[in-house]
């Protein structure tokens, strides 16, 4: 799990739940209570902000690695991003820290967080701008490893200082983070464009574009359709030789695959069916994956002892696919200690 996690340059989890099924549809016979146990009780991954101001599941033993890239660009300290938040960089600068110190050893709610943090600074109203939706003022901390997740209480999340919480913290050159996220990413989804790395990643594009140069003969251009893309030299003799696997799986909302095909959407449909998939607020629609092919969308719902599974194609399907999509369903109700009822919606 831990391999597959850092294959991926980590995984997507603002829904915790989708994570787990983002693991499930890559790892054979995957305990449903894996991702859980090594978040809370082994430490071997990690919650925090990182990539595109995101949740994302890490590595523990990579999470500098991982943070050093996207948190030099800064943009929180940029002069629109402090006034939108109305906040200067030197107050912004107060908070991060106030934030470390409170929870250097400690295990803070929110609410919690707020209130020592203002005592911290004898001031209600920058610290209560911890506050703001979507972590918006804790996302500097995490970006910097002064920040992750903590075990929750109930129903309220926590936060912790990752230093402590994971018994310390790797050391990690600049010019070695660079070259490693960039060869994760080309490995992990390559071909692929500067423009792809850069949304990944969060970064701007003429960043993405010298990083990938800086890789140098390890990376070659190719032709993807029409477009300049880059993959990793390594590579090239498995991209000629590559034929269709036969597989079909059930990719989660938020899916890493989906996320990485978002700026070439169309290269990997049967049709015009993206805003299928890619959603208004950002939503990303599970997915019904054939041959590397996004050929439908499918949604599950749980019902007492029952998975609901709906799946509905965007094409004809061969007989196999079929097959081994309901296969597929099986295996997740299996997961989740669920008996299936499944069902098609095929089109007119």
């Amino acid at each position: 799990m831990l391999e597959v996690v850092a294959e991926l340059g980590g995984v997507q989890a603002q829904l915790m739940s989708s994570a787990e099924l983002t693991l499930w549809a890559r790892i054979e016979q995957l305990e449903p209570e894996a991702v859980g146990h090594a978040l809370w009780e082994e430490r071997s991954l990690v919650k925090t902000w990182a990539m595109r101001g995101t949740l994302h599941l890490l590595p523990a033993a990579e999470l500098r690695l991982w943070q050093t890239v996207p948190s030099l660009d800064r943009r929180y300290l940029r002069p629109a991003w402090l006034g939108y938040f109305g906040i200067s960089a030197e107050e912004l600068e107060q908070l991060t820290a106030a934030v470390a110190q409170v929870l250097d050893g400690r295990h803070r709610t929110r609410e919690e967080l707020v209130e020592e943090v203002s005592a911290l600074l004898g001031s209600d109203e920058l610290g209560g701008k911890l506050r703001h939706s979507w972590g918006m003022m804790l996302k500097p901390a995490a970006f910097r490893c002064l920040l992750c997740f903590a075990p929750s209480t109930g129903q309220k999340v926590r936060f912790t200082a990752p230093e402590r919480w994971l018994g310390g913290l790797q050391q990690v050159e600049l010019e070695q983070a660079e070259r490693e996220v960039t060869r994760r990413f080309l490995a992990a989804y390559g071909p692929t464009t500067r423009e792809v790395f850069a949304l990944w990643l969060g970064i701007p594009l003429s960043r993405a574009g010298k990083l990938i140069a800086a890789l140098g003969e390890e990376v070659t251009p190719v032709d993807m359709e029409g477009t300049l893309a880059w993959s990793l030299t390594s590579e090239l003799t498995n991209l000629a030789g590559a034929r269709p696997p036969g597989s079909v799986r059930l990719l989660p909302a938020f899916d890493q695959y989906v996320i990485a095909a978002s700026r070439h959407a169309q290269t990997f449909l049967p049709g015009p069916f993206k805003d299928r998939i890619y959603r208004p607020q950002g939503w990303l629609s599970p997915v019904l994956l054939v041959d590397g092919r996004m050929d439908g969308v499918w949604k599950q719902e749980r019902k007492g002892s029952r998975l609901l599974v709906q799946i509905e194609p965007f094409v004809d399907l061969p007989a196999w696919a079929r097959e081994s999509a309901e296969a597929e369903a099986e295996q997740l109700a299996a997961f989740m200690g669920r008996t299936l009822e499944l069902s098609w919606v095929d089109g007119p």
